[in-house]
């Protein structure tokens, strides 16, 4: 059985789909841009962009019952690999050790021209 998670303290969906979905004992969200929740505006550089898209994952998760610290692997798409390093940056100041795994591939186009856009697997709960 799944359940779908939504919270207004992070961007609504821009389509057919859910914030997030509980299943099994994990949360799986989708991809979460950085747009500032409350003014729909994009962040002025890939580094604010990540910390919104963090923070918007982090506001989902905690509505699921969840948080960072319950983050198995994420996923992270950049419209440029050379922000690699400064997205890392940001990233870092979100998790602890242990870390989860994580991918990051650069893709042609994201969703509204975006710069990153970040997508969690997390445990249900503390």
């Amino acid at each position: 059985m799944k359940k779908t998670i939504a919270t207004e303290k992070a961007p609504g969906a821009i389509g057919p789909y859910s914030q997030a979905v509980e299943a099994g004992g994990f949360i799986y969200t989708s991809g979460q841009l950085g747009l500032n929740p409350a003014t729909g505006e994009f962040g002025k550089d890939v580094q604010e962009q990540a910390r919104l898209s963090l923070s918007n994952v982090q506001a989902i998760l905690e509505a699921a019952g969840s948080n960072m610290n319950q983050v198995v692997k994420a996923t992270v798409f950049l419209k440029d690999m050379n922000d690699f390093v400064s997205v890392n940056e940001v990233y870092s100041s979100f998790f602890e050790q242990p870390y989860p795994a994580r991918s990051a591939v650069e893709v042609a186009r994201l969703p509204k021209d975006a710069l990153v856009e970040i997508e969690v697997i997390a445990l249900k709960g503390d």
